[in-house]
């Protein structure tokens, strides 16, 4: 079952924030944003998450809360939020209407070339650079909806809370790290490789990350044939692992 309140933190920090690594990895994405004054947009989930993307010189950030941003969203229910990110909701600002127009170019032209790189048609996979950019935003997803899921789904609380405090890497060689965090039974997300992970995943080349977010190899076949290195605290890799199932059902 998909909780709609873990499905809206997904969306915000895991979904609309991947446009941080878009706008750093797609100079197509920069280009949207050049001679564009700074501009934020905050979204506030009524019983669900609150954040703004704040975009200047080219570049895209997440942050917490909405106090500041000069767009705001606002949404009655996690529900309605999740329809913004499915194209069944059309949100009205209630802050900042005279900046609109930002809404409906820019941002919806990012958002349409994140989807591309996440639901990406196969034979765009074939270029060599897309396929190394699509698969990257693909991992920030998943690296940060791991912890959404730790921190909010049910099922995800109670492995998060078997999970011993410190830093799991992983890793895709030639490509992203991350860093996910654990203390006191919650997880945060690092969009960086740790200095002292307690326990690493590693996978041997972009192309086998690929192939294993697709779901066209299996896993434990990779781990055997040592395609998926793993190396420290292993209890925290197999927690991890049955985050990544959850994660696989709602980013299906």
């Amino acid at each position: 079952m998909v909780d709609q309140k873990t499905l809206a933190y997904i969306n915000l920090y895991a979904v609309l924030g991947t446009l941080e690594n878009l706008c750093e990895l797609d100079p197509a994405a920069g280009d949207l944003l050049a001679n564009k004054k700074p501009i934020s947009i905050g979204f506030d989930v009524k019983g669900g998450p609150s954040a703004t993307l704040s975009f200047k010189n080219g570049r895209c950030r997440l942050e917490q809360g909405v106090a500041s941003c000069d767009v705001k969203l606002p949404f009655s229910s996690c529900e309605k939020f999740n329809g913004l990110i499915d194209g069944t909701v059309t949100p009205i600002p209630s802050k900042g209407f005279t900046k609109i127009k930002f809404l409906l170019k820019e941002f919806t032209a990012l958002t349409d070339l994140l989807n591309k790189y996440m639901r990406p048609d196969p034979a765009d996979l074939y270029d060599d650079e897309f396929f190394a950019i699509s698969t990257s935003l693909m991992f920030y997803t998943i690296t940060v909806a791991i912890a959404q899921i730790a921190n909010n789904d049910k099922v995800g609380i109670f492995t998060a809370n078997l999970i011993e405090d410190g830093d799991i890497e992983m890793s895709i060689e030639g490509g992203p790290s991350a860093t996910l965090r654990a203390k006191d039974g919650r997880i945060v997300t690092l969009k960086c490789k740790p200095d002292n992970p307690r326990a690493v995943m590693s996978f041997a080349s972009m192309k086998l990350a690929r192939d294993l977010f697709d779901g066209n190899v299996n896993a434990l076949e990779c781990i055997g044939s040592g395609a998926i290195s793993m190396k420290g605290l292993i209890s925290m890799i197999d927690n991890l692992n049955r985050l990544l199932d959850r994660v696989a059902v709602y980013l299906a």
